[in-house]
């Protein structure tokens, strides 16, 4: 099964050895993505929403390069730093899985790269 790299000037650059995305068959595996604006590097202002919304712009760049969207996540993965704002992310996150969401699972972690509140990464599916 052929592995291809995923990269895009829609999203930020990967900051490390890794890759924005993997592409393995059908299958597309996304790096977690924080809110960098991907023309300034740098994180958005604003509180969860703010920050949830670039998350999740940045995802469907990349998933766009990789010929699917988010119609198609069918996993994901969101953590965050302060449990307390897991309403307002869920909003945010709603707005983008409108129907049949994806699975997911959210867990509060310690800290996030450059003082980020929120970070997502994402499994879909290539139709």
């Amino acid at each position: 099964m052929q592995r291809s790299v995923i990269a895009t000037q829609q999203a930020p650059a990967a900051v490390g050895p890794y890759s924005q995305g993997v592409r393995v068959g059908d299958l597309v595996f996304t790096a977690g993505q924080i809110a960098l604006d991907p023309a300034s590097g740098q994180l958005v202002d604003g509180g969860i929403e703010a920050q949830t919304r670039q998350v999740l712009t940045n995802l469907s760049a990349i998933l766009e390069a990789a010929g699917t969207s988010l119609a198609n996540v069918v996993k994901t993965t969101v953590f965050l730093t302060d449990m307390g704002e897991f309403k307002a992310m869920n909003g945010v996150y709603a707005e983008f899985f409108p129907a049949a969401p994806p699975a997911r699972s959210t867990v509060q972690v310690g800290a996030l790269p450059l003082g980020a509140r929120v970070e997502i990464e994402a499994v879909a599916i290539v139709t």
